[in-house]
């Protein structure tokens, strides 16, 4: 599993990238990046990233930006993060995540991350992430789903794939090579009967031009009288 500060690396590299697309392309409309499924493993800390673009720069008077949670679609959101215009991002007191909660993000990069330390089981469910950034008209809105697992999967054993691959790169190759030889053995033999009716036809032609070259020395016999 990656650390957060890998994770949070990635997103804002993502970000950064998108944002230097759209500012020399132009842009239209916010949008927000995020991971669309997290795993976490339960007891340990991660992060929950979520940024976003936009063609203006964050207005701290008139930005607005929420983070909620559900256990469900069809359950109530429960908001636990909000932007205040003084004091920036601040946890709401909730029940759930008591401290456990904190904003690692960056306004200044549209980086709207957070920290959940000590990974419960009840913790897995719906994450959302909230942004309004004034004037881009469109609220942006990203949906994470929290998976929190008690073990993390055993690493994959390669050596099965790469004996399969080696045995089938091997009949390949052995394959290509005998057609190589066949190709061969077939072009030897063309080659070989070629010469074959080539040393007959210039028999026939030398003992045509003896023949010839004998008609010729030949004298006729003197009449009898």
């Amino acid at each position: 599993m990656s650390s957060p500060a890998q994770k949070r690396f990635g997103v804002q590299m993502v970000s950064a990238l998108l944002l230097l697309l759209l500012s020399l392309s132009g842009c239209s409309s916010m949008d927000v990046i995020v991971a669309n499924n997290i795993n976490a493993l339960n007891g340990t800390t991660v992060t929950i990233p979520c940024t976003f673009t936009s063609c203006y720069k964050i207005d701290p008077t008139k930005f607005a930006m929420n983070w909620t949670y559900q256990e469900s679609l069809n359950d109530t959101e429960e908001m636990f993060m909000t932007y205040y215009r003084k004091k920036g991002m601040v946890p709401l007191r909730s029940d759930r995540f008591g401290e456990r909660v904190m904003f690692t993000g960056n306004l200044d990069k549209n980086d709207l991350s957070i920290t959940l330390s000590d990974v419960q089981l009840e913790d897995e469910g719906i994450y959302n992430c909230y942004v309004r950034n004034p004037p881009d008209r469109i609220q942006g809105h990203g949906v994470i789903q929290l998976n929190v697992v008690t073990e993390l999967p055993p690493p994959r054993d390669s050596t099965i794939a790469v004996a399969i691959g080696a045995s089938v790169g091997g009949a390949l190759a052995l394959l290509i090579l005998s057609m190589v030889v066949v190709k061969c053995l077939r072009r030897h033999q063309k080659q070989e009967l070629i010469s074959e009716e080539k040393m007959e036809e210039e028999g026939k032609l030398e003992a045509e031009a003896v023949a010839e070259e004998g008609t010729k020395h030949v004298h006729p016999l003197p009449k009898m009288l």
